[in-house]
């Protein structure tokens, strides 16, 4: 089969490899001889030159992914046009042009048009803080071109170009390794493996130990959003951009994501109203026909109550509501992509979160330095420090660690003189590090490692200054040691040394070494961790931590921040597990440890399954699918690119605080969002109740269509106050979410107690003062009017606590101006000769001494069907 990705004219062929895999395709091309490579390439060990280089550049095309193109405004227009209520309000509004009925249309156009464009101008306001957080940083890379050492943009770099690697660098694309000097890959936001990878050319000798390996196994295959961590390489670059290892992810993990809990919601709340709307638009419209014989009035009325019954403010009410919650999140660092993100954080009962750098400090730090059976040793402290500051190769975390504790300490040495001889560098594959020193006129080779591998050349060990000979019993006693350790939470490493009379060691040296015992290191608990886990878990969130650790390892720090870890499983557990036995444990335990990144997502998603709203925070690469698949997909700047692509809110700083604060903010924006919702689809409920009852018996319209549409507008103009109100505390103690039978139950029990009143006003207009003609209908139509619109505006002080109103709560300023702006402009309409342009007419003063009896008997009656309501549900 022919090994090429692009071809020498450099027109990406495609073959029979389309059908393979990008990783497969790697795989083959790491196992080519470079040479073929240079052929299939056009290359050479020289590079190109920069004429090939441009032409190259455009025929492949900028080296991105799909993940960093930014979505154009036009289609986050689009996108915004796609909420449900929008499409009601857009129908409605057609059906009003296409029936003349213009003052409807332009209400409800004004409706979507600034619901849209609040949407609209969040989402493209976060894209933008996004790239320009990207674009702070301009990333290049060192090629050779024209024969020199050129920087460029990394975007720039193109199939065949020889990229040179130093500490510190980003790999900018696929490449095979050409040549190498003690080069360390961290491949972790790739794969998620946290201990970085040695990265060598393969010789064709042997070629065919790699024939099994995966790609991301081989050791001369670098990709992608990886980077250098110490040493040197030349690279040549097979594939870029979209066509990468990285690419491909990129591709699954912005590919269409399913609804939220949020949109779900919002989906069967418009279901329920298009339900309402298709039974109750024919039934108005015909009795009207039957009652008034009169089609055309009859039709317009219909259309009214239909858009009378459709809460039209609702879109624009919780797109304002999310985009105060998205700025009251900015003061505190977090970036909302997406306003849903903001109710899906209200509604989270699951944060599934990895555990470094967001439970712990992302840090290690040296805790104890023992001898071999646990008690304390400085000697273990000085061996251990002269072998960190005096290797030359890749320093570790573990390395720095022990230098800050020496410095810190002020720990002094008491070997006089020290020189270096020699250095054996630390490998993966040996998993140990070795110097040889001059102490003095001793000379000794000073080597510490991994428990596991350092058992394997030591034997013997020194206790109280004597050296003994390894035995059974001695080796058991240090197990106990090295477990006590690990259940401490602690990563343990030997240290071991021996003399030498050589200037010179190898790895064969290695060997017949006595341990001098043990030093260990934790990533610490954050204390603000613990704070944060306890306040999320009293508000109702469970959080669970999904990583690629050790498994005792998190369970000491599980355990340090009040995560019940007693019982865990590892990735291989849940691979033998069915979908059912799964979700089953899932709930029940917190802790996964030794997951892949398929195993993340798999356990989310099951999750969600069951009903939960479930947050996922990650940083890596690796991290992107489960980050999509979450309702809540939360990342940090510093993570890749196609991993805040695929996240719905960014932190700039890790912290669970910073949730804490946004699940609280995201409780109230739903509790404020569903006031609006229930009270507004109750009260319309009522409205169009009362308006049956009206047509069996009126010969004429209790309302016109413009008096109805006035009504709601006034009223919703209103309601834009609610993102503003206060929310009682019991109210966001526990997650909030969508609940549809309480809706309807809520609808039907609180919607008809308006019902009840406005038949009594009917009663009093009809037989008390007789405007029970065609003549005298405005004076009817006028006394409805004011009693629906002040009733309904207070019924929202009534009904937007659980608590008893205006005692036990309050609502915030803004809402008591806005009632109070009701109040005025219904006065105006009601009691001047401005209400003559809607056809209102003026009433007798007697009626408005009538009118607060209605209203109060109204309010009362209401808290009492509320009470009901809340002992039923």
């Amino acid at each position: 089969m022919e090994s090429r990705c692009v071809c020498v004219s450099l027109t990406v062929k495609r073959s029979k490899m389309e059908k393979k895999t990008k990783a497969f395709e790697l795989q083959e091309l790491a196992l080519t001889p470079a040479q073929q490579l240079f052929g299939t390439l056009a290359s050479s060990k020289d590079g190109i030159t920069s004429a090939e280089a441009k032409q190259r550049l455009e025929t492949v095309g900028m080296n991105i992914v799909a993940s960093q193109q930014p979505i154009p405004a036009w289609k986050i227009w689009v996108n915004a046009l796609k909420d449900p209520f929008v499409i009601v309000l857009i129908f409605l509004a057609l059906v009003s042009v296409l029936t003349n009925d213009y003052e409807a249309a332009i209400v409800m156009s004004l409706m979507v048009i600034c619901s849209v464009s609040i949407s609209f101008y969040q989402e493209y306001a976060s894209q933008k803080t996004s790239i320009n957080l990207r674009e702070m940083i301009e990333n290049t890379a060192a090629v050779i071109r024209d024969g020199e050492r050129q920087k460029i943009p990394m975007d720039e770099v193109v199939p065949g170009d020889i990229v040179k690697l130093h500490t510190g660098d980003m790999i900018p694309a696929d490449g095979i390794l050409l040549a190498s000097n003690d080069l360390f890959i961290n491949q972790s936001s790739l794969t998620g493996e946290s201990l970085p990878v040695e990265k060598f050319p393969i010789v064709a000798e042997t070629r065919a130990d790699y024939l099994d390996k995966a790609a991301v196994d081989l050791p001369n295959l670098l990709f992608m959003g990886t980077d250098v961590l110490s040493g040197q390489g030349d690279i040549l670059i097979l594939k870029t951009g979209q066509a990468t290892f990285f690419g491909d992810i990129a591709q699954s993990a912005t590919g269409s994501k399913g609804d939220t809990a949020f949109e779900v919601g919002l989906k069967k709340v418009s279901g329920l109203l298009l339900k309402m709307i298709a039974v109750l638009f024919p039934v108005v419209f015909v009795l009207n026909v039957i009652t008034k014989h009169d089609v055309s009035n009859a039709f317009f009325f219909a259309i009214a109550v239909a858009v009378g019954l459709t809460p039209e403010m609702l879109p624009m009410i919780v797109n304002s509501n999310l985009a105060k919650g998205a700025q009251k999140l900015a003061k505190e660092k977090v970036i909302v992509k997406k306003l849903s993100a903001i109710q899906n954080l209200g509604a989270m009962d699951i944060l599934c979160t990895d555990k470094t750098g967001t439970i712990t400090e992302d840090r290690v730090v040296l805790m104890h330095y023992v001898g071999p059976f646990g008690d304390e040793s400085e000697n273990v402290l000085n061996y251990a420090f002269l072998n960190s500051k005096y290797q030359t190769g890749w320093r570790n975390l573990m390395d720095v660690a022990v230098l800050d504790y020496f410095a810190k300490n002020k720990k002094v040495l008491p070997f006089g003189e020290v020189s270096k001889i020699d250095e054996i560098p630390f490998d993966f594959s040996r998993r140990r590090l070795s110097v040889a020193l001059a102490l003095g006129d001793e000379r000794v080779m000073i080597t510490k490692g991994a428990v596991e591998e350092m058992a394997e050349v030591c034997d013997s060990v020194l206790v109280n200054g004597e050296k003994l000979a390894l035995t059974d019993a001695l080796v058991e006693q240090m197990k106990a040691v090295n477990k006590r350790m690990n259940q401490d939470g602690m990563r343990v490493i030997t240290v071991a040394k021996k003399t030498i009379d050589t200037d010179t060691i190898e790895k064969s040296d290695e060997k017949n070494l006595t341990i001098l015992g043990f030093i260990g290191f934790l990533d610490p608990a954050k204390k603000s961790a613990i704070t944060a886990i306890s306040s999320l878990q009293q508000h109702g969130v469970t959080v669970k931590v999904l990583t690629g650790d050790n498994a005792i390892v998190a369970q000491k720090v599980c355990a340090d921040v009040g995560i019940d870890a007693s019982d865990y499983l590892l990735g291989t557990d849940i691979d033998e597990m069915l979908d059912d036995e799964l979700t089953a444990k899932a709930e029940d335990i917190h802790l996964f440890a030794k997951l892949n990144p398929m195993q993340k997502e798999r356990v989310i998603s099951l999750l969600k399954k069951k009903g939960h709203t479930v947050g996922f925070m990650g940083d890596g690469i690796n991290d992107a699918p489960s980050l999509r698949s979450a309702d809540v997909g939360i990342s940090v700047d510093t993570a890749a690119d196609i991993t805040k692509d695929a996240s719905t809110i960014i932190l700039l700083e890790k912290s669970l605080q910073v949730l804490e604060i946004g699940v609280q903010e995201g409780r109230s924006v739903f509790v404020n969002m569903m006031k609006y919702i229930k009270i507004t689809l109750s009260s319309n409920f009522g409205n169009v109740f009362s308006i049956l009852i009206a047509s069996v018996f009126l010969p004429f319209l209790p309302m016109l269509s413009m008096q109805l549409l006035v009504q709601n507008l006034v009223y919703d103009v209103a309601q834009l106050a609610i993102p503003w109100d206060h929310v009682d505390k019991e109210e966001i103690e526990k997650p909030v979410t969508w609940n549809m039978n309480n809706m309807f139950r809520f609808t039907v029990l609180i919607g008809p107690v308006s019902s009840i009143f406005d038949v009594l006003t009917f009663i009093i207009l009809y037989f008390g003062f007789h405007y029970n003609t065609v003549a005298s209908q405005g004076n009817f139509q006028s006394g409805w009017f004011a009693v629906g619109l002040i009733t309904q505006t207070l019924a929202f002080h009534v009904l937007r606590t659980k608590k008893l109103p205006f005692v036990k709560s309050f609502a915030s300023l803004p809402v008591c101006l806005t009632t109070i702006g009701v109040f005025i402009v219904g006065g105006i309409l009601s009691l001047s000769e401005m209400g003559h342009y809607f056809k209102l007419e003026l009433l007798p003063i007697h009626y408005w001494l009538i009118f607060p009896l209605i209203v109060i008997g109204y309010l009362i009656t209401l808290q009492f069907a509320k009470t009901i309501y809340q002992k039923n549900i």
